[in-house]
């Protein structure tokens, strides 16, 4: 055999083999598909997604989407000036027990964007409904802390309950925070300003100082501090911008949410600590409870704003009680 057959013989023998091999794959690939078409398409139990949508005024909103796709829907709306990170005790939790757990950073917090306007009530309420509208979530549990609770409020208040089962306020700023002549328990003015104050002088120095003291109670003598606990609010905080964060002040301490509240028809749970030091329970909690029909009110003796994290367990054992209820 010349050298020239030989190249000749070893070419066909190649192609032979890459044929071969192209012909395996293809089969396997075939094979690959039609078993992914059997599967399920539904995220799983315990699989963790998320996501983002954008409003109809353009801003684009950071979620995630806990628990199996079935599970019947629980909705948080977190805090200021924090993110659904605030959350995660409870998400994880509620969704190991087959819930499923959307929470979403509020427009200009976390990682969502951040719109020079609208960081308003109203904005946060119409984001809240955009949400649970794109998600398609019916028959769900809303759950609202903090300032969250005043978008949970507002958000009944503009679009009624159609999709919600039931409503929980956690250390929540309804009715209203200000202190006014119509609400003389409320907070001067003057707490408020200085958060602004603060806010603008050293954003960052601010939210050390009201995570490492008063929102955990970690000022009151005999406190067992977590630095993680400061750190991981610190960093939340600091993802927000700074403008939106700046214009929340008011809009969770000026917002009056009397009428709103006036306006749930579902069963709601209302859970204040009465050591709260951020949101004084006499002017959120016991008030809010006084304006909604049949609410029951669980009060966390002891217990500081941040209950989400210090009295965790007992809220998250309250929580799925009042949801299976």
């Amino acid at each position: 055999m010349s050298i020239s057959d030989s190249k000749q013989v070893d070419t066909r023998r190649r192609n032979l083999l890459a044929g071969t091999a192209a012909v395996a794959g293809a089969s396997l690939a075939s094979s690959a598909s039609a078993a992914d078409k059997s599967k399920p398409a539904a995220h799983p139990k315990g699989a963790v997604q998320a996501g983002s949508i954008t409003t109809s005024d353009g801003v684009q909103l950071y979620y995630k989407d806990w628990g199996p796709r079935n599970g019947q829907p629980v909705v948080f709306s977190h805090g200021w000036p924090l993110s659904s990170d605030s959350w995660e005790s409870q998400m994880i939790f509620l969704a190991d027990h087959g819930y499923r757990c959307i929470a979403h950073d509020r427009r200009g917090h976390g990682r969502s964007s951040q719109p020079w306007d609208g960081n308003d009530m109203d904005h946060y309420a119409d984001d809240l409904a955009q949400v649970i509208n794109k998600l398609d979530l019916k028959n769900a549990v809303l759950l609202g802390f903090s300032t969250g609770g005043g978008e949970v409020a507002r958000y009944i208040g503009r679009h009624g309950t159609r999709r919600v089962a039931k409503a929980g306020l956690v250390s929540s700023v309804p009715p209203l925070m200000l202190k006014t002549a119509a609400n003389p328990g409320g907070l001067p003015i003057a707490v408020f300003d200085g958060i602004r104050a603060g806010s603008l002088a050293n954003r960052s120095q601010l939210y050390l100082d009201i995570a490492g003291g008063p929102f955990y109670g970690f000022n009151r003598p005999g406190a067992k501090v977590s630095q993680g606990l400061i750190d991981s609010w610190w960093t939340q905080g600091m993802q927000g911008g700074h403008k939106n964060t700046y214009d929340s002040i008011k809009a969770f301490s000026e917002t009056d949410f009397t009428e709103d509240l006036k306006k749930f028809d579902v069963p709601t749970l209302i859970v204040h600590g009465d050591d709260d030091q951020i949101v004084p329970i006499d002017a959120a909690g016991r008030a809010a409870a006084k304006l909604v029909k049949n609410a029951r009110l669980l009060v966390y003796a002891g217990a500081p704003h941040g209950l989400t994290d210090t009295h965790k367990d007992q809220l998250n054992a309250d929580l799925l009680a009042f949801i299976k209820a």
